[in-house]
């Protein structure tokens, strides 16, 4: 039997996985990265790959060219490595349809939508770890997939998947697939939203009668993809809402999780778990509850779990209370729109803003600045910010994260909520919103060891 060929293109942390992997298989892998530094960093990690431009791969010979999803296969114009494999006949695809092609006894959960997945990735994975299951979580959440552990019969991997991986499965099946949500996204890739939404339908691809296709219909577009799958699913669907009541799902309302899968339908109040707030945390949990019934999971046993999920950080992170003044980490929240998932979720608040803005300000979250009890502004965008609150929302300059701490900490009353959701990058003083989010967490950390030291 002849050794297998690969050649890699794209050459980040997937890559070096991937090429990794099929290398401890006996595999020969040629790569190569359009950068040099790629390049160089790939070679360092895996010396063993051969390290070739395109042009001078061996086409004829080769199993299958293995992409980053990075790399555009057509809008606005397809890479040139594409049209070359698509000139020789070469088959195309990505570490996850390698991985289910390798490991064809596991079961295999697939979790995509615009927002959302990780949370709900990384939810499903902790309820089924804490309930007994063997798991890997991963994908384009944390650990690429070809670096975690082999699941065989009985385990299961819960994948995130981006439209940019599912681009790259052709033959993939997966045992459960959600789609949670759309909105306009990465529309330079997929040319429009007709195509984004195409793309992200390529998660119920290859279901059969036994398979689970469990989808939000909380927005037109994934109402849409419901009605479509009920039509034309060979298998069970399971619509999830946060929104609406949902005949044969599971739903959210007011905080109360109603599991309607079954004759027996159970409720579970969410109002308590502080990693779970708010409409989009209510879908991401219907979603995470669906995928677990499916798999088995007894209802009481899934609402435990939850109750002992810690939320992901910077993503709404609660960290805490000291001297009765709740904190709470949203440093991924770039722009207005993520930033208005804490403002909707919370009351009396002490508003952390500022950065580097993005296109619009924050002047569409206007309809929230009654809940805001003070603002504390930072970085570049503070003076555009403090135009747009003037004479509505009571505010003070603050230049940079720790005074604007400081100065919350100070003002807050008991009861109320200390919220950092910048609406902003973090460039101007951050190299990332995890170093932004991580400064903040250590902040409190400090506040609340202070507070109990002196209570």
């Amino acid at each position: 039997m002849s050794t297998p060929t690969y050649a890699m293109f794209g050459l980040g942390k997937t890559g070096q996985a991937t090429a990794q992997a099929l290398s401890a298989q006996g595999a020969k892998v040629i790569a190569w990265d359009d950068g040099e530094a790629g390049r160089a960093a790939f070679a360092k990690a895996v010396p063993a790959v051969s390290m070739k431009s395109p042009q001078d791969w061996p086409w004829a010979s080769l199993d299958a060219v293995v992409l980053s999803p990075g790399v555009p296969l057509t809008h606005p114009q397809p890479h040139a490595v594409v049209q070359l494999a698509k000139q020789h006949g070469a088959r195309i695809t990505g570490d996850i349809e390698l991985l289910w092609q390798q490991h064809p006894d596991a079961t295999y959960i697939g979790i995509t939508g615009t927002n959302g997945k990780s949370t709900t990735t990384t939810l499903t994975g902790h309820i089924f770890l804490q309930c007994g299951k063997t798991a890997a979580i991963g994908g384009n959440l944390g650990m690429p997939v070809m670096a975690l552990p082999v699941m065989d019969e009985g385990g299961a991997y819960i994948l995130e998947l981006s439209s940019y991986q599912l681009d790259l499965c052709d033959e993939l099946r997966l045992n459960t697939a959600l789609v949670l949500n759309f909105s306009p996204d990465h529309l330079d890739r997929h040319g429009s939203m007709a195509g984004y939404v195409e793309a992200k339908r390529r998660i119920f691809r290859n279901q059969t009668a036994r398979d689970v296709a469990i989808i939000g219909v909380d927005d037109a577009d994934a109402n849409a993809m419901h009605d479509w799958l009920v039509k034309n699913h060979p298998g069970r669907v399971v619509p999830i809402s946060a929104r609406s009541v949902v005949a044969g799902g599971v739903y959210v309302q007011d905080g109360i999780l109603v599991d309607a899968t079954s004759p027996s339908e159970q409720r579970f109040d969410l109002r308590g778990i502080k990693a779970l707030q708010g409409e989009h945390n209510w879908q991401n949990a219907a979603a995470a509850y669906a995928i677990c019934a499916m798999h088995n999971i007894a209802p009481a046993a899934i609402y435990a779990a939850m109750q002992h999920f810690a939320g992901l950080d910077h993503r709404m992170q609660w960290l805490g209370e000291a001297r009765g003044v709740a904190y709470v980490n949203d440093s991924k929240a770039t722009n207005a729109d993520a930033a208005e998932k804490a403002l909707k979720t919370y009351d009396k608040i002490h508003w952390i803003i500022g950065g580097v803005a993005k296109d619009g300000g924050i002047e569409s979250l206007a309809p929230y600045f009654g809940k805001i009890a003070h603002a504390y502004l930072i970085g570049q965008a503070a003076p555009e910010f403090a135009n747009t609150l003037e004479g509505r929302v009571p505010y003070t300059q603050c230049g940079t994260l720790d005074v604007a701490f400081t100065n919350a900490a100070a003002h807050a009353k008991a009861g109320e909520v200390v919220v950092l959701a910048p609406a902003c990058a973090s460039f101007d003083q951050y190299p990332n919103f995890e170093a932004r989010g991580a400064h903040f967490k250590q902040m409190f950390t400090a506040l609340k060891e202070s507070a109990d030291v002196h209570a």
